[in-house]
């Protein structure tokens, strides 16, 4: 971390109620440089169609106009590009793209604000943060579920999170933490950037972030941080009775309860907390339901693309059950169906090796520990489905089945594997 973050974070550590000043002053010249090491360069342009490698071939003059305009507050935010991409439900989910020069602004501002808030965020917060990612979100779930006493879920789900975030709300705790107007002005830019869609209108939006932006996820945890989190902790946990435990994972979250006045009291009082900012739950996603190891009838939640159950390990214990989720299952399988019939004319060797690519990502976000029978199913679909379609490449026949077989010894498909790394205290819920 550079010398003056590391400042930033051990200043915020020390003093919760201390408001920084003069943040704008670390936009210079050594954070733009140093912010753009930690942009993702693949990532497609914006509206301006020009690409990280374009700005790097004359960085250091784009760096010192960029750093000139900010000096004399004459940045201007471009306008968002935005883009539709499936959700895997049958709808469209809308990304933001940035231009280039917005993007290395926005991971400088974003590595500040990461620096003052990561002192401030609870444990019970997980997405977007350093060191503290999705399998960490399952594994704590997955733990407090099978030593803990909770008996009741509340699955909730909040309806449009990043087109509603209020930009009032936003500021103001923001302000919170920072006392520089030209830091927050900067950051009012974004929010209010014009975004051009693909009809070719340009929309200004009145609440939200755009999803794809590099600042949004940070800004997204701030808010359900004082939304959220903060009200879970000195105001839901002082009114329970019994136990009680939030995991959320960006704008997804559980709560486990002890009791059942405790969840139904909760449920009741968490649509008027997120009306208060804006926001409000799906109403068909959000449900109270019994999750007891001494409730005959078998209860199942979907959470972060698992589903979680109780039920026997091999020994005859009561263990805390994880597949992937049917829905994500499906979904998965679907994708990679029509990957393989637009590709089938490839060679071969290089359809594996594509596909082993996707089988890798696969096996690393769901290969948690006890998933290793939903993870061979998946192999072997997506096998066939190879099968299936180098048999399609023209009106013969390419493959029988021991032909294909042969094939494979040469170019193998990867084999499913476990990914999670066991903790010895959660090996007990899962042996």
């Amino acid at each position: 971390m550079q010398t003056s973050l590391r400042g930033i974070a051990n200043r915020a550590r020390k003093d919760g109620s201390y408001r920084f000043t003069n943040l704008y002053t670390m936009l210079n010249r050594l954070n733009l440089e140093d912010s753009w090491q930690y942009m993702n360069r693949q990532s497609a342009p914006g509206v301006d169609r020009e690409t990280a490698r374009d700005y790097e071939q004359n960085f250091g003059a784009n760096v010192a106009d960029l750093v000139k305009r900010l000096k004399r507050k004459a940045y201007r935010a471009r306008l968002v590009k935005r883009v539709y991409i499936p959700k895997g439900n049958g709808k469209l989910r809308p990304l933001g793209l940035p231009a280039t020069e917005d993007k290395l602004v926005q991971t400088a501002v974003a590595r500040i604000l990461n620096a003052i808030y990561e002192q401030d965020f609870l444990p019970c917060s997980f997405g977007y943060r350093p060191k503290r990612g999705m399998k960490d979100s399952v594994r704590e779930l997955t733990s407090k579920l099978h030593y803990g006493s909770f008996e009741y879920i509340v699955e909730a789900d909040i309806k449009g999170f990043f087109d509603n975030i209020d930009h009032a709300w936003l500021i103001r705790m923001l302000e919170h933490r920072i006392n520089d107007r030209a830091f927050i002005r900067l950051i009012k830019k974004w929010l209010k950037a014009g975004v051009l869609d693909t009809d070719g209108k340009v929309l200004h939006p009145v609440s939200g972030t755009p999803q794809g932006g590099i600042v949004s996820p940070i800004l997204a945890n701030i808010y359900l941080h004082y939304v959220l989190d903060l009200w879970f902790e000195k105001v839901v946990k002082k009114h329970c009775e019994g136990a009680v435990y939030l995991n959320r994972y960006a704008d997804d979250f559980v709560c486990a309860f002890e009791y059942k006045e405790d969840a139904e009291r909760f449920y009741r009082a968490l649509g008027k907390r997120l009306a208060r900012f804006g926001l409000s739950l799906a109403a068909g996603k959000t449900r109270v339901f019994r999750f007891s190891r001494y409730w005959p009838k078998q209860t199942r939640f979907d959470f972060l693309g698992f589903e979680f159950s109780r039920g026997l390990s091999r020994k005859g214990r009561r263990i805390i059950k994880r597949r992937t989720a049917r829905k994500k299952f499906r979904a998965s399988l679907k994708a990679v169906h029509l990957w393989l019939k637009e590709n089938r004319t490839m060679r071969l060797y290089d359809i594996v090796k594509m596909l082993n690519a996707k089988l890798r990502g696969y096996y690393e976000y769901y290969g948690v520990i006890g998933n290793f029978e939903s993870l061979e199913v998946f192999y072997y679909l997506v096998k066939r489905m190879l099968f299936k379609w180098m048999n399609r490449r023209s009106q013969r026949r390419s493959y029988n089945w021991k032909s294909f077989a042969q094939a494979m010894d040469f170019h193998p498909l990867e084999r499913p594997r476990i990914t999670e790394k066991p903790v010895r205290q959660e090996n007990l819920a899962f042996s």
